[in-house]
């Protein structure tokens, strides 16, 4: 089935300028969206997803699944094939209700990398055997600001909340746990993983492995300029934190060259789960 805006199969065949002209109530909606203050969420409650992650889970009444993502054109089709299924597995029937798409992110980057994936989202979803409602539309230039002829993301972040289902622009003061862990996952070329086990209010982090990173002391010797020049796609555009982010994934990477023997001897993944106070807290496993 296809993916649908409005009831109407969306035409993917037409630039995307068009195919925002065509419906000018996504436009407005994005606008509406980059309008709003970025709120900083603690971690209290939050379930933060990286990239290359995605988390599947529902409020506490059942009703209404929701997954997030950050896909990054690695494999999307796949990838989509495998979010679909995700959300679908928390039906017991056959009629799991509407399916709603929300997408942000992206913006006008001088390779044209964030529409070329925009592209590949919307022909993944428009290939699902599923009806797919776009109601979200805020990717490339409806997230886009123009400074000093330098083009830059105006959204960075968002945020769902789970109870209420409301999407809002979000930075993240902490983004664990295991962050270094499951960045050096994304680093050493990972697929597409699901972080949560909403059955049992769980995060599950590995069991990872890789191969030691190569030539990271001669990354670690770069100063930041080189960093950003050689591992960002888009090194105009990175938040300023983007860096010493990098620079704390290659140390880690560095410290544990072989996560067979230093992190996941057991081959068992990393399991956490919120306390009273709503932080993660990990889980023995002699307690699961």
């Amino acid at each position: 089935m296809p993916l649908l805006v409005n009831g109407e199969r969306i035409d993917l065949g037409r630039p995307p300028a068009a195919m925002i002209r065509a419906y000018p109530h996504l436009e407005e909606k994005a606008k509406l969206l980059r309008s709003r203050p970025t709120q900083i969420v603690e971690p209290k409650g939050l379930l933060y997803v990286q990239q290359r992650e995605f988390a599947v889970t529902t409020p506490k009444d059942g009703s209404g699944a929701t997954c997030l993502t950050h896909c990054d054109g690695s494999d999307t089709e796949a990838e989509v094939s495998l979010i679909m299924s995700s959300v679908k597995s928390f039906s017991n029937s056959a009629d799991y209700g509407r399916l709603e798409l929300h997408l942000v992110g992206g913006f006008n980057d001088d390779r044209q990398l964030s529409q070329k994936l925009t592209n590949q989202l919307l022909r993944a979803f428009d290939l699902q055997p599923d009806e797919v409602h776009l109601v979200t539309f805020c990717v490339t230039e409806l997230n886009d600001r123009e400074e000093k002829d330098i083009h830059f993301p105006i959204i960075y972040g968002i945020a769902v909340n789970v109870k209420t289902a409301e999407i809002f622009p979000a930075t993240f003061p902490e983004k664990g746990p295991d962050e270094d862990l499951r960045s050096a996952h994304i680093l050493t070329g990972a697929r597409l993983t699901n972080i949560y086990d909403a059955k049992k209010e769980q995060l599950h982090i590995g069991p990872y492995f890789w191969r030691p990173f190569p030539h990271v002391d001669f990354w670690l010797e770069q100063d930041d300029q080189q960093i950003l020049q050689n591992l960002s796609t888009s090194p105009l555009a990175e938040p300023p934190h983007f860096v010493s982010h990098i620079r704390s994934t290659l140390t880690f990477l560095k410290e544990h060259p072989f996560p067979s023997r230093s992190l996941f001897p057991d081959r068992k993944p990393r399991i956490y789960r919120k306390n009273q106070d709503g932080l993660w807290e990990q889980v023995c496993s002699d307690k699961i």
